[in-house]
């Protein structure tokens, strides 16, 4: 196994879902706009996986599915952190 295609497929994975999560943080939890901004990405995922030829191993599970959340959660922050600067600069 190439460990460089995994790692690059993960930081791929990481980038691609840093605007989903963006978008998620503007959403209501549990409501459709926010079920998508989790579940939409997970197609062009899978096509990376096979692009890449990385295969679905169980020990690419954990990975894969870490760079997958973390940037959701890293979007989630952009998002949630310019807009309190927004809120911030508005009441001074």
């Amino acid at each position: 196994m190439n460990y460089y295609v995994l790692a690059l497929d993960a930081f791929l994975v990481f980038l691609l879902n840093i605007p989903f999560g963006y978008w998620r943080a503007n959403t209501r939890k549990f409501s459709v706009p926010w079920f998508l901004a989790i579940h939409l990405p997970i197609p062009l995922v899978v096509l990376i996986r096979i692009q890449s030829h990385l295969g679905f191993a169980w020990y690419t599970y954990p990975i894969m599915v870490g760079a997958f959340f973390l940037g959701q959660r890293v979007g989630y922050h952009i998002r949630k952190r310019k807009a309190a600067k927004k809120k911030a600069s508005i009441t001074e």
